[in-house]
């Protein structure tokens, strides 16, 4: 079985965060709060070429909080947790604090 999945070409392994459903006071909190569909950057392809033959790098590195699309990416599995890969042109954005 695969330990460490390297993606091809302009594909981004993402692992999804999951917003915590209760706040450190115990308060529940509903579903619809939490909706910002963001991950965090696991692993990079080296990019891709364009018509032309020339390398086009990504722009995203690993470890990067990105906002995602609320449909897409193909869903994948390692060990016991669980990934989604994506094109770089399917990722919405970048998040800083």
């Amino acid at each position: 079985m695969a330990k460490r999945l390297i993606p091809s070409f302009n594909r981004i392994l993402v692992e999804k965060i999951i917003p915590p459903s209760k706040t450190t006071s115990g308060i529940l909190l509903p579903e619809k709060t939490s909706k910002l569909n963001s991950g965090k950057i696991v692993a990079i392809g080296p990019g891709a070429r364009d018509k032309d033959g020339k390398f086009i790098p990504l722009n995203l590195k690993e470890g990067d909080t990105v906002l995602l699309p609320e449909y897409g990416g193909t869903e994948i599995k390692l060990g016991e947790k669980e990934y989604h890969l994506y094109r770089d042109d399917d990722i919405l954005g970048t998040l800083h604090e």
